[in-house]
C-alpha cells in the first residue's frame, strides 16, 4: 500500500486566542495519528512558538521542513483567524495539492468575546490561494474529531497519490499501436507539457533478443513459471508454450524495472503469435496484479487511466482494461465490459477458476488452430469505478462514472463482468458525444470522488456521468 507524506499547517493569528489554537492543534494531531498509512509532517512547539504558524518567518521554516520531507501534499487549518499570507507562501512554495479546512467555533465568552473567527479567516486564506491560482480542495468546517474529517484526509490522501505518482512518470510503448486502432493514438507533447511525463518506447525486436537470450534455468523464470501454474488452470496449454509465456512475462517485467515504467501500453497480440504463437493477454493480467500497470493494443490513454485508478486505490486495488462491448439482450442498464482474458487473476469471482485458453478472435482472424495465453475467468461483483482519459488538441478530459458487476449467468469468452449503470443510454451519449473512445478502465470501489478532487490539480476537464 502507498504511503502519503501530508504537511499539517496550523494557522493562528492574533490577537485572537493563543490558547485555544494550541488546544485545537493538539486535538488535530491527535486525530491525524490514527490515519493509517499517513506519514504526518508539522512543526513542534519547539520549531514555531506553540507549534503554530501565524507569520512570513514561522513559513519559512516550514517551507523547509517540507521540503526536505518530500511531502506530498498540504492540509492547510485555520485554528483561529488563522494567518492567510503565511498559509498561502507555504502553498506557492509548495506547489502541491491542498486541502483547507476551517475549524467550528467554541461558545463566546459571558463577556462577549469571541476566540477564534476561523469561519471568516478561512475566506481570507482561500482567496488569497484563489489570486495566486492554486488549486484547493476545501473540507468544510470540522473538528477533529467530526468522521467528515478523517474521511476527507483519507480521500485527500488518494488524491495526492494519484497527483504524485501521475505527474513525471514514465510510460511505456512497448510495441507500435495496431495499424488500424486510430483508437490508440496519443500525443506525446501534451503528456510532457500537461503532465511532465517521459515517454519510454520499446521495440518488439529488443522484447523477442531478450526472450531468446533468456536461459531456460533463470531463476525468476522459473518463479515465473512455477506462478503461472499454481495460479490458473494451464491444462490446455502444451508446456513449451506455457514456458514461453513465462519468458515473455519475465522480459516485460525487467524492462519495468529497468526503465522505471509507472505504466505501459504492449502491443499484445499479433506480433507475438507470429513470433512465438502466443498471445500475452494473461501476462499483462499478471503484470497488472504486480502493481505492474499495463494496457492492450499500447493504448497509451489507456495505461494512464489505470494508472490513476491504481493510484486512487493506494496501490491496492488492480484495474481491469476494458472495451464497452455490448447491451445486455434482456437488460437494458446491463454492459458488457470485458477484453479478451487480460484481467488480474486476484478480480476473478469467488468459484470462478482463472483458466488459461486460446484467443478465439485472433485464430479466426488468422486461420490458425490456436493461439494461447489468455485468461479466462468472471470477475467477482461489487461496486465499480469505470474512466476513460482522452485528449484533443492538447486539452485532456476524464470520464468519471461507476456502476455494479453483477453475477449475471450469461457466458462469454475471455475476462468479463456485466455491469449494472443508473442509466446505459445516457454515459452512452455521453461517450460518443464527448469522443470517448471503446476502451476504458474498471477498478473495483467507489473512488469516483478522488478522481474528480484529482482533475483539478492535473488541470484535466472531468465528464462526470
Amino acid at each position: 500500500m502507498r504511503k502519503i507524506t501530508l504537511g499539517f499547517v496550523p494557522l493562528h493569528r492574533e490577537p485572537f486566542d493563543e490558547d485555544w489554537a494550541v488546544e485545537l492543534r493538539r486535538r488535530f494531531l491527535d486525530a491525524l495519528s490514527e490515519v493509517e498509512n499517513l506519514d504526518l509532517v508539522y512543526p513542534d512547539e519547539n520549531f514555531t512558538k506553540g507549534g503554530l504558524v501565524r507569520d512570513d518567518e514561522d513559513a519559512d521554516k516550514v517551507i523547509e521542513l517540507f521540503k526536505s520531507r518530500g511531502v506530498d501534499g498540504l492540509l492547510l487549518g485555520t485554528m483561529t483567524f488563522g494567518d492567510e499570507v503565511a498559509g498561502a507562501r507555504i502553498a506557492d512554495a509548495l506547489r502541491k495539492p491542498i486541502m483547507v479546512f476551517a475549524t467550528k467555533e467554541p461558545p463566546i465568552s459571558p463577556e462577549g468575546f469571541r476566540k477564534s473567527d476561523s469561519f471568516c479567516g478561512t475566506l481570507s486564506l482561500t482567496s488569497a490561494l484563489y489570486r495566486r491560482g492554486l488549486p484547493f480542495s476545501f473540507l468544510g468546517v470540522v473538528y477533529p474529531e467530526d468522521e467528515v474529517f478523517r474521511e476527507g484526509v483519507e480521500r485527500f490522501m488518494r488524491v495526492c497519490s494519484i497527483v504524485g505518482g501521475f505527474k513525471g512518470a514514465n510510460i511505456g510503448l512497448i510495441g507500435l499501436r495496431p495499424e488500424r486502432f486510430e483508437t490508440c493514438s496519443f500525443d506525446e507533447v501534451a503528456m510532457i507539457k500537461s503532465f511532465g511525463q517521459k515517454l519510454v518506447p520499446v521495440d518488439l525486436s529488443q522484447v523477442a533478443l531478450d526472450v531468446e537470450a533468456l536461459e531456460d534455468g533463470d531463476p525468476e523464470l522459473l518463479e515465473v513459471l512455477e506462478d503461472l501454474k499454481k495460479r490458473a488452470d494451464a491444462s490446455e496449454i502444451p508446456s513449451e508454450k506455457l514456458k514461453l509465456m513465462a519468458k515473455v512475462e519475465t522480459v516485460l517485467r525487467r524492462i519495468f524495472r529497468d526503465k522505471k515504467l509507472s505504466a505501459a501500453g504492449i502491443r499484445c497480440w499479433l506480433e507475438f503469435q507470429q513470433m512465438y504463437g502466443i498471445v500475452v493477454c494473461h501476462i499483462l493480467g499478471r503484470l497488472t496484479d504486480s502493481g505492474l500497470i499495463t494496457a492492450c493494443e499500447s493504448d497509451i490513454y489507456g495505461a494512464l487511466t489505470m494508472l490513476i485508478q491504481y493510484l486512487a486505490s493506494l496501490e491496492t486495488t488492480p484495474p481491469h482494461f476494458v472495451d464497452w462491448t455490448i447491451r445486455h439482450p434482456e437488460k437494458d442498464n446491463l454492459v458488457l465490459l470485458w477484453h479478451c482474458g487480460n484481467a488480474p487473476p486476484s478480480l476473478a469471482c469467488q468459484g470462478c477458476p482463472v483458466k488459461l485458453r486460446y484467443h478465439s478472435i485472433i485464430c479466426r482472424q488468422l486461420g490458425v488452430e490456436k493461439t494461447y495465453g489468455t485468461g479466462e475467468f468472471r470477475l467477482k461483483p461489487g461496486v465499480v469505478t469505470i474512466n476513460r482519459l482522452a485528449e484533443y488538441d492538447g486539452e485532456f478530459k476524464l470520464l468519471i462514472t461507476k456502476g455494479r458487476v453483477v453475477e449475471e449467468p450469461l457466458y462469454t469468452r475471455g475476462s468479463y463482468s456485466w455491469v449494472e449503470v443508473e442509466d446505459l443510454d445516457r454515459l452512452y451519449r455521453v461517450l460518443v458525444e464527448e469522443g470517448f473512445v471503446h476502451h476504458a478502465s474498471m477498478i473495483h470501489g467507489d473512488y469516483t470522488r478522488e478522481i474528480l478532487e484529482a482533475c483539478r490539480f492535473l488541470g484535466i476537464k472531468p465528464v462526470v456521468v
